[in-house]
């Protein structure tokens, strides 16, 4: 008798047994299905970063575990690194409202920013940013960030779409806090 042969031979016993693991197994993957569902749209996701708008923090192609429930509990910090929906002036530039940025926060509501000098201050103190890519190099007079908005910009400060071009960032459209780099492995590691 042949493999083969022995195959097409099952028992109704062993076609019973099949019959009984098929409904548990479909369970399973169902809850699995499920639970990958409520995490990636409550919990946390992953994203890419598709621009050097973050350089030297984060590369193109770099892979992020963005994070969604502190922000439900308290708001963005400066300094944070957020995913967000563009607002609606990169809208009407034509971006998508599924095309997620990602940005340094830089002022929360109420605070003065503005650019001079090379320098970004922030209610009239310079940062110190260790986390750039080189100084900006076109001032930007100060400005009030509004109530439940921010003011963001990319750590790659000469080559960022960021505030300084399209405004303020709503707190509606920040999707959650990037936290992790899980690709590549060389660089694997929180941010």
């Amino acid at each position: 008798m042949t493999i083969n042969e022995s195959d097409a031979k099952q028992t109704p016993a062993s076609k019973s047994k099949i019959w009984r693991i098929l409904p548990e197994n479909l369970t399973l993957v169902a809850i699995a299905l499920c639970l990958a569902f409520l995490i990636r749209t409550f919990i946390a996701e992953p994203r890419y970063i598709p621009s050097d708008s973050m350089l030297p923090t984060l590369f193109t192609g770099d892979r992020l575990v963005v994070e969604k429930v502190s922000y439900k509990f308290h708001p963005p910090k400066t300094g944070d690194i957020i995913v967000f929906q563009p607002p609606t002036e990169l809208q009407h530039r034509g971006y998508l409202k599924d095309q997620a940025f990602i940005k340094r926060v830089i002022g929360k509501p109420g605070e003065v920013i503005s650019v001079a000098k090379g320098k970004v201050y922030l209610n009239g103190q310079p940062l110190e940013e260790d986390y750039i890519a080189e100084p900006p190099n076109q001032p930007f007079p100060p400005v009030t960030v509004p109530k439940d908005e921010f003011f963001v910009m990319g750590d790659n400060r000469n080559d960022s779409n960021d505030s300084r071009y399209w405004g303020f960032l709503p707190r509606k459209n920040i999707i959650g806090r990037a936290t992790f780099r899980f690709w590549p492995f060389d660089r694997i590691g929180l941010i």
